[in-house]
């Protein structure tokens, strides 16, 4: 629902690109809570997997590569550098945050 709200107000690749690191971002910081493994799955691939919109991100690079090649290119390696960088960056903020 957030997602489709947020895909509403501002659509566009770039707007899948932000959603997919907030995502990211929430899947590294629930990675290393003491929560309960069963939440931890309901949570991650649940929730998040349903906030996340990767199905998304290849058809709007599909469309930008064909209309926009660079653009497309730029949003293909852009998108994966962020989502692993917000996963990394949320896992260690969170260990910091609860030591």
């Amino acid at each position: 629902m957030a997602r489709y709200g947020i895909g509403t107000a501002w659509p566009g690749a770039w707007t899948t690109l932000v959603i997919n690191v907030v995502g990211c971002f929430a899947m590294g910081c629930l990675m290393v809570t003491e929560l309960h493994r069963t939440t931890q799955l309901f949570l991650g691939t649940g929730v998040l997997g349903g906030f996340t919109t990767f199905s998304a991100y290849t058809g709007d690079f599909q469309h930008l590569v064909t209309t926009a090649p660079v653009a497309g290119i730029a949003y293909l390696a852009g998108t994966l550098v962020a989502a692993l960088a917000a996963v990394t960056t949320g896992a260690t903020l969170t260990r910091r945050l609860t030591r």
